[in-house]
């Protein structure tokens, strides 16, 4: 899938692979244009945020701006699905578990439409509610739109289908500088340069690098955007004997989420058999291109308070004595409001013809279809009329909402 030497002009460059790079080169490849997607490692490395065997699907957020664009994405799934011909998302319950005070529970649940759970005494339940000991003045909250994602092939999904639509893809291209050089006439095109001199040109750019995106607008534009890469640590524990089925997608159970300080997470066990996937979000600052990819007790940060959720919310079906089976290092890039970017790199050089999308990790994957979509409108087209038609309001995802405010949206429910 090398560009050939004949190849250098193109409709649209997007720089990054992962999966909002994917999903963006094949929603612009769908739309007829000529389309170069680069990576700068091989394809469906495990170097950044979008690799690995399972992210979940769920509409349940505090923030009302979310719940549309999961909406747009489970069509668009959906939609790619069947044009593989294959699936990687396998659909399951969603359950929110959290104190019945906390308001970014109460707000995720409505938002996400989510229903309370009645009490054993009360009335029927799904059965694999009693996998979980709900803490004293704790509710839970199911919904129907949860799901797991197999991360790696659902990335290798959409660069398949942006092949097959004539999109050109090329790894181990990493690019060092993009710019503008006039045209003739009034044509203006993007400059896009690689570490082995190579120059690509492109009617418009698409910048999805992850935890890479600050380094590279900074070495770009010299401004500072608030990217911050973060190492996360994902955890499988072993589900304890007579157990096994129980908490399996076959035998319905849920993917979850539990609200409060540490806000854990988890995917039914699927991938590994008898192993639970059940982890922390967040974790500490790192440099991705310097990381410690040693797996040792400054990772304890990251485990134990998982371990002490599992022993309180999960008794009798989770060990987590001597901890978890499989520990597997990934990297989130976060905004200081953990709210994407999606906007223009702008300024009098870019104005509408450099688009970013970043600040995904912790939460983006599985809206990587809709942001894909939406982002490759906005390059050919400079708005984004799909955002508009689902309700995604992209003013909160504005670069310009950290100038003079560096928390940008942030707020506390």
């Amino acid at each position: 899938m090398a560009a050939q030497p004949a190849e250098r002009s193109f409709h649209v460059i997007v720089v990054g692979a992962g999966i909002m790079g994917s999903c963006a080169a094949h929603a612009a490849a769908s739309r007829g244009a000529r389309v170069l997607l680069l990576e700068q490692f091989d394809l469906l490395h495990q170097r950044g945020s979008s690799h690995g065997e399972s992210r979940t699907i769920r509409a349940t957020y505090p923030q009302p701006r979310y719940p549309p664009m999961v909406r747009l994405s489970r069509r668009l799934w959906d939609d790619a699905q069947r044009d593989s011909g294959y699936a990687v998302l396998t659909p399951t319950p969603h359950l929110d578990l959290g104190p019945r005070d906390d308001p970014a529970f109460v707000a995720s649940v409505a938002n996400g439409g989510a229903t309370f759970l009645a009490s054993a005494a009360d009335a029927p339940r799904p059965s694999w509610a009693d996998a979980f000991r709900v803490p004293d003045g704790w509710a839970a909250a199911s919904s129907e739109l949860g799901g797991v994602m197999k991360a790696t092939k659902a990335v290798a999904m959409f660069q398949a289908l942006a092949a097959k639509m004539g999109a050109v893809v090329r790894d181990r291209t990493e690019v060092v500088d993009v710019a503008r050089k006039a045209g003739e006439g009034t044509t203006a095109t993007i400059v896009v340069k690689t570490a082995t001199g190579e120059e690509f040109h492109g009617g418009k750019c698409i910048i999805t690098v992850g935890a890479w995106t600050s380094k590279l607008v900074k070495s770009v534009t010299g401004a500072d955007l608030p990217v911050q890469p973060l190492h996360t640590l994902i955890c499988y524990w072993k589900v304890k004997p007579g157990h096994e089925r129980e908490l399996t997608t076959e035998a319905g159970f849920p993917t979850f989420a539990s609200y409060g300080v540490p806000y854990i997470y988890s995917t039914p066990s699927m991938e590994y058999p008898g192993l639970i996937k059940i982890a922390m979000h967040g974790g500490p600052p790192c440099d991705p291109d310097g990381r410690d990819w040693a797996i040792g007790p400054g990772e304890d940060g990251l485990v134990e308070p998982v371990a002490r959720w599992i022993d309180e919310v999960m008794p009798g079906r989770v060990e987590t004595a001597g901890g978890p089976v499989v520990r597997q290092a990934c990297m989130y890039s976060m905004t200081p409001d953990e709210d994407f970017v999606i906007d223009f790199l702008g300024g009098e050089e870019f104005g509408r013809d450099v688009v970013v999308g970043a600040g995904f990790s912790g939460h983006g994957f599985k809206m990587g279809p809709a942001v894909g979509r939406i982002l490759a409108e906005m390059a050919l087209d400079g708005e984004s009329g799909t955002a508009a038609e689902a309700g995604v309001e992209l003013r909160h995802f504005s670069i310009r909402r950290f100038d003079g405010n560096p928390t940008g949206n942030a707020r506390s429910f």
